[in-house]
């Protein structure tokens, strides 16, 4: 901003006179801490070690770039995958945890220390926990099994066939024999159902994996009364010796094999098996080799300045067993697995129902051994050096887990959002921030992580406004409040420029064009950081996701509870479910938050806690919403458990069936039928957030509260400019308008209040936001009168005709000239000179013009700005900042009449230059990086492509 105002902001101050200054208290929304937050709201990165490829002189240079940049912080991640999807490998570094990888690892930490900078760190290298050093023995494990059908009455006296096995290791579980059942359906979805794979993708529905096929009559099963258990019958050979009854006998060897799981892109030698998730015996032994000598190393600064310990998101596949699994599963479910283990062979025990309930204790077993196992002998491990965890241990891929119970264990609810990209196009496999904010809630954790902007497939063609603010705009609503930056690549000067880079992720590190130009987008999400982490959320729905495993909930808009787009929702899982108390009518999580509405899931499924707590809630006053469960899919209780589940379901929700209703029981209320959204409106609440523009836009909100404030997140998440009417739960107190992208704010002067609701008018430019706020107390009857909060603009003048450009001369190749006379404002892709056409980096325009007649309450409007969407202003000698986001407007301080000088740098990034370089020989090209350049890469249109104009601003 330049240093003294034009007449168009003396103007606009005196119109929208600010509020009377509040006394900034600790606790209190400032404006002060708005504009210039502190760095302790600041961003952070996943800071990729790539291929253990760093030195100590980029660990400085890196961590001095980001200080400078305002971040809190970074994760050291050691990660491989330079030479995926077709791009070459780097030089391999010193291995995780080696005595040289150590030297350097010391040398961040002091350098974080000196720098006053968070660390993160993640405990291996690559992702799926594991490493070179893990045994078979050690490593993840399954069931594995062989049967034979023999025909008594016989002596059978053979070595029973082993079962199939993975890295020359097997050990037995246990042999038994059955009457061989008729054949039957096969169980859906088995492999699934018995956590043998994993069902990956991107947050999937897993309520399928509840039932299964229905066929009519009876099937034929095996009866666990009719079992014959073999085990001592049968030798460390595998020789068994046992008298057959008569009749067809199915006998069944079951043993456990690892799963055969690999860490995943690993650096250099750092290759291995993945360590077994469900046994803390293998996670100590890891962190007593692995973790606590690097602990140690540090001294005070653990805790001090590594503040965090990471393991990346669930890839390995499914696994169902430990050493320990028997004992488990009988402490957690209250029977013995022993006489259903051959359903996750395939055959039906007792009968299909049965046989489905046990696959569903099965899976839930592995998901209780997979939290307390690991995340939680984690959790308690870092905790002794002061440390707290942001592993991504909750999905997107579907583990074998409950993930809101897995961050119960986190200090940072950490998770991941995509920008656009061909591998991740549409939001539903882009977007995954809710379930961590969820836990954030839930948990009472401030900080909701995210590794962002990640993407496969393109590189360098980063348009800031409409890739990276868009989606991160998109995860603020759904919770978000810290961003970490995937990927930011340490890259030794070695490499060149623009350097060695991972095979995915949006580039953003020093090495990018743009990197001196990046402030106005990083103070823009430090600006949104500092209110979205203070604060508590406001949601009028807490939608209980059931305790079915895997269980992720999924984005925002897939809104499980119909609470959209009037209210919010926070998703819950058992374990905290059973912590709900009453008060007032509304269901609480006591000292965290509270709810008007609980809803259940819709695949009528409970578990008899999970139905006993509902019953104790409604009787206590609360509404509760959801359809009449059936079943509690499991043999906990069981058959008792039918019994008491009906009763309880019939003394909720009445006898019978029916569409919709409702009955009252105690102090509560059971409905049904219903969305949360209907609920709530039929009640009489007030919607807490209303956004009306027209068809086809899109906006969202995320409201929050602190020390009495309400504070409302609006988006708009169209590329076009929207006028909309924003009403909010809000009455007699002021609305105010703060811009996250300027750091400006100011009382709105147009708005009414009506019935309990704030309404005003709001002009977004295309993927714009602001802070809605609402503080100072004003009369009730008292009414926002201007006719708009915005002023408009009309033009005044084109700056036409000839532009001096000139370009940097490192970077333009060949013969071309640096400095070109462009008659007209053209995309640099279209000039005849090679060296221009395929140019990268930052050009400064020049052009000198003379005041207009009347230069009051001008703006300077530079039109499209292409490709990274980012420019610098400057006018006769004054720098008037950056525009990195539509409008493409700064304000113009009063001009002289002739010769105005102005000065406009644009910058694209490396796409063109990387494109112009790949046809040529290695040593003409001014580039270099392991990233391939492929046929499919196109030329991005570059450069200040206009009108450039002057403005005039009118107020409302």
């Amino acid at each position: 901003m330049p240093l003294r105002l034009c007449l168009l902001q003396l103007l606009l101050i005196i119109a929208f006179r600010p509020l009377q200054a509040q006394p900034i208290t600790e606790g209190a929304l400032s404006e002060s801490t708005f504009t210039l937050p502190p760095d302790q709201y600041g961003i952070r990165c996943w800071w990729w070690w790539l291929n253990g490829n760093v030195t100590k002189e980029v660990i400085t240079r890196d961590l001095e770039a980001i200080k400078a940049k305002g971040f809190s912080g970074a994760c050291i991640f050691d990660a491989g995958g330079a030479e995926q999807r077709g791009n070459a490998q780097v030089p391999e570094g010193p291995m995780f945890g080696s005595p040289a990888w150590q030297a350097l690892y010391l040398h961040a930490v002091q350098e974080a220390n000196r720098l006053g900078l968070v660390l993160s760190m993640s405990i291996q290298s690559g992702w799926n926990l594991g490493g070179p050093d893990v045994t078979p023995a050690e490593a993840a494990k399954q069931l594995t099994w062989s049967e034979v059908t023999v025909k008594g009455p016989m002596r059978y006296k053979a070595v029973l066939h082993g079962p199939p096995s993975k890295d020359e290791y097997y050990r037995d579980i246990t042999v038994m024999a059955f009457p061989k059942p008729a054949a039957h359906v096969p169980i859906q979805h088995l492999p699934a159902k018995a956590g043998i794979v994993e069902l990956g993708g991107s947050a999937p529905d897993t309520r399928f994996l509840l039932t299964d096929t229905v066929v009519a009559g009876e099937e034929a099963a095996v009866q666990p009364a009719q079992i014959v258990n073999l085990t001592d019958r049968m030798d460390a050979q595998g020789r068994l010796e046992w008298k057959v009854p008569k009749g067809e006998w199915t006998i069944m060897r079951f043993g456990y094999t690892p799963t055969g799981a690999e860490v995943s892109t690993s650096s250099g030698q750092w290759q291995g098996r993945v360590l077994d998730p469900l046994s803390a015996d293998k996670f100590n032994r890891y962190w007593n080799t692995h973790v606590e000598p690097l602990l140690k190393l540090i001294g005070p600064m653990a805790g001090k300045t590594l503040k965090y310990l990471q393991t990346d998101s669930w890839e390995a596949g499914g696994c169902n067993w430990t050493e320990t699994f028997a004992q488990e599963f009988e402490k957690r479910r209250g029977y013995s697995l022993w006489p259903y283990l051959p359903v996750v062979a395939g055959q039906l025990v007792e009968n299909r129902d049965v046989s489905n309930r046990f696959l569903a204790d099965l899976r839930k077993t592995i998901s209780d051994c997979v939290a307390e196992n690991h995340y939680a002998v984690f959790a308690e491990r870092a905790r002794q050096y002061g440390i707290g965890l942001q592993p991504e241990s909750a999905g997107p891929h579907a583990g074998p887990f409950d993930g809101l119970k897995n961050y119960g264990y986190s200090e940072i609810m950490m998770s991941e959002f995509w920008a656009p990209s061909p591998h991740r196009p549409l939001p539903h496999n882009r977007f995954f921030v809710k379930q961590a904010a969820s836990a954030a809630h839930i948990y009472d954790k401030k900080l909701v992580g995210a590794e962002s902007f990640t993407t496969i497939g393109p590189h360098w063609n980063d348009v800031i406004w409409k890739d990276m603010k868009s989606s991160a705009d998109h995860e603020f609503c759904a919770g978000l409040n810290l961003v970490f930056l995937h990927t930011f690549t340490a890259s030794p000067k070695a490499m060149g420029l623009p350097g060695q880079e991972y095979f995915a992720g949006t580039h953003f590190n020093p090495n990018v064009t743009w990197w001196n130009y990046a402030d106005g987008f990083i103070k823009y999400l430090k600006r949104c950081q500092y209110l979205l982490q203070e604060g508590k959320s406001t949601a009028d729905v807490l939608y209980y996701y059931g305790d079915h495993v895997p269980n992720i909930a999924r984005q925002k808009a897939d809104d499980p509870a119909q609470a959209l787009p009037e209210f919010d929702y926070d998703v819950i899982n058992e374990d905290r479910l059973l912590d709900l108390d009453v008060e007032n009518g509304r269901v609480v999580l006591p000292q965290v938050l509270s709810y008007r509405l609980l809803v259940l899931p819709d695949h009528r499924v409970l578990s008899l806690a999970a139905l006993r707590k509902v019953a104790e809630l409604v009787e206590a006053g609360a509404t509760v919403l959801g359809p009449k469960p059936r079943s509690t899919a499991s043999l906990v209780d069981y058959p008792e458990s039918v019994t008491e589940l009906q009763t309880l379901a019939d003394r909720l929700w009445g006898t019978g069936e029916s569409a919709k209703g409702e009955q009252k029981t105690g102090k509560g209320r059971v409905v049904w039928g219903k969305t949360a959204r209907e609920v709530l409106l039929a009640e009489g609440v007030k919607p807490d957030a209303v956004l009306k523009g027209t068809a086809g836009q899109v906006f969202d909100y995320f409201h929050k509260t602190w020390n009495g404030d309400d504070y409302y997140f609006v988006s708009n998440q169209t590329p076009e400019t929207v006028q909309l009417m924003a009403t909010f739960r809000v009455s007699e107190r002021q609305p105010e308008l703060w811009d996250a992208t300027t750091g400006t704010h100011r009382p709105a002067r147009a708005f009414r209040e009506k019935g309990g609701q704030t309404t005003l008018p709001l002009t977004m430019p295309p993927y714009g936001s602001v802070f809605v706020v609402f503080r100072q107390s004003i009369p009730s009857p008292e009414q926002g009168t201007a006719p708009a909060n915005y002023p408009s603009y009309a033009p005044v003048s084109t700056l036409s005709g000839p532009w001096e450009v000139t370009f940097d001369p490192k970077w333009v190749a060949g013969d071309a000239p640096t400095s070109v006379t462009f008659d007209s404002l053209v995309s640099w892709t279209t000039l005849p000179q090679e060296g221009l056409r395929y140019y990268s980096g930052v050009a400064t325009y020049r052009k000198k013009f003379d005041a207009p007649a009347a230069s009051d309450s001008l703006y300077l409007d530079l039109g499209d700005v292409k490709d990274v969407g980012v420019a610098r202003v400057r006018l006769n000698g004054e720098d008037l900042g950056l525009v990195w986001a539509p409008p493409f407007r700064v304000p113009v301080p009063p001009l002289k009449k002739q010769g105005n000088q102005l000065e406009i740098e644009v910058v694209n990034t490396w796409r063109n230059r990387l494109i112009g370089d790949s046809k040529k020989p290695k040593d003409q090209q001014l580039t270099n990086t392991n990233i391939t350049v492929t046929p499919a890469w196109k030329l991005e249109p570059s450069g200040l492509l206009g009108p450039v104009r002057l403005i005039r601003a009118s107020l409302p």
